[in-house]
């Protein structure tokens, strides 16, 4: 427990394959995996095509992508819902170091946050402190 890094409720994360620098993300540790907000997306042989959707970064909103497909996995939704979600392996960084992180593409329009963290991301390296927010903040140095 020693070697874990505190979290707050919410956090910023970096999504380096993508160009995605300083998404707000809600660290949710009801969630299995990783969620990012996105649409259009389509799945062909190995490979998924999205849009990104982001309006506080404008330079992000509407981006179209097409990455190796890492995985279609069945997953239950906030509202309970099963959905068949195309996932990617990416680089992140978060809390100051980079990490390969699995994460699932769906459209979180009615969700706050562009980009969910969930608790296999958070497992044997974060405890999350839901009284904290942004603590990632004060490691980058950003006010």
């Amino acid at each position: 427990m020693k070697n874990k890094k505190i979290v707050g409720r919410k956090e910023i994360i970096t999504i380096l394959d993508l160009d995605l620098i300083d998404l707000d993300a809600k660290v949710d540790t009801g969630a299995d995996s990783n969620a990012l907000h996105c649409d259009d997306i389509e799945v062909f042989d190995n490979e998924v095509e999205f849009t990104l959707l982001d309006e506080i970064h404008p330079s992000y909103h509407g981006k179209r992508l097409r990455l190796p497909l890492y995985k279609l996995k069945k997953v239950k939704s906030s509202n309970g819902q099963v959905q068949l979600r195309p996932s990617i392996k990416v680089t992140v960084e978060f809390m100051g170091k980079k990490y390969k992180s699995v994460i699932s593409l769906t459209n979180r329009a009615d969700m706050k946050f562009p980009m969910l963290i969930g608790r296999h991301f958070l497992d044997d390296k974060f405890l999350v402190d839901v009284s904290k927010e942004y603590l990632s903040k004060q490691i980058q140095g950003i006010k």
